[in-house]
């Protein structure tokens, strides 16, 4: 797994250069602005990110940004400790876009790799918002096993629905993210796991933008 967070981010800006993206998103709202968006990450916290083990990249057309994370793994069963069963992560991102223009997550698309004996089951929760507002509602994905391949879940919002950060102020975009594992009681001593990444970076999470121009302010 990737250890360095200049190493993980080298991998996800190769990702969104080069490879192909999830099921095209309808994007709502207005066109991407084309100046520089920057994202930095302020803080990372949780059992299933330790600091230096996430890392952003922006896609080149504006239209999203992925999250890569190189040690994000729950595991039950085997000789797995009790704390081993549940892995959380909260990182704070503080998103800088161009003036005039503000932003929501209009979906968001979550992978990883998942090894589940017959039995046991992994399950993906997330959340996410904006400093100062209320955390969108968490919606959870399970998966059962026998499972031994890649994983993906996707949270779309409706258009309606959507919430954009205030115009003209800076607010840390959250994500709260968990993993859990349940052994089950058919194979227990078999260790079941599930990882939101991957050994060489290929696997990340992907946050879809739904722009947005702020009004004119008066004078």
């Amino acid at each position: 797994m990737l250890s360095t967070l200049g190493a993980a981010a080298a991998a996800a800006s190769l990702l969104l250069a080069g490879s192909a993206s999830p099921t095209p998103l309808a994007r709502p709202g207005d066109e991407p602005p084309a100046g520089k968006i920057t994202i930095d990450v302020a803080t990372v916290n949780g059992s299933g990110c330790r600091p230096g083990s996430a890392a952003v990249a922006i896609a080149p057309d504006n239209t999203a940004f992925t999250v890569t994370y190189s040690e994000y793994l729950a595991q039950a069963g085997g000789d797995s400790k009790p704390t081993d069963s549940r892995k959380n992560c909260q990182i704070a991102l503080n998103v800088h876009v161009p003036q005039g223009f503000t932003y929501a997550i209009a979906r968001a698309d979550y992978r990883g790799y998942a090894s589940l004996a017959e039995g046991a089951k992994g399950t993906e929760v997330a959340g996410y918002y904006f400093q100062g507002q209320q955390q969108t509602v968490r919606k959870s994905h399970v998966f059962g096993g026998p499972y031994d391949t890649d994983w993906q879940s996707s949270d779309e919002t409706d258009v309606g629905a959507l919430v954009y950060a205030p115009c003209g102020e800076e607010r840390y975009f959250n994500i709260n993210t968990e993993l859990r594992v349940d052994a089950g009681s058919r194979k227990a001593a078999a260790t079941s796991f599930m990882a939101m990444d991957s050994t060489d970076g290929s696997i990340n999470t992907l946050y879809h933008f739904a722009w947005k121009q702020c009004p004119a302010s008066r004078k």
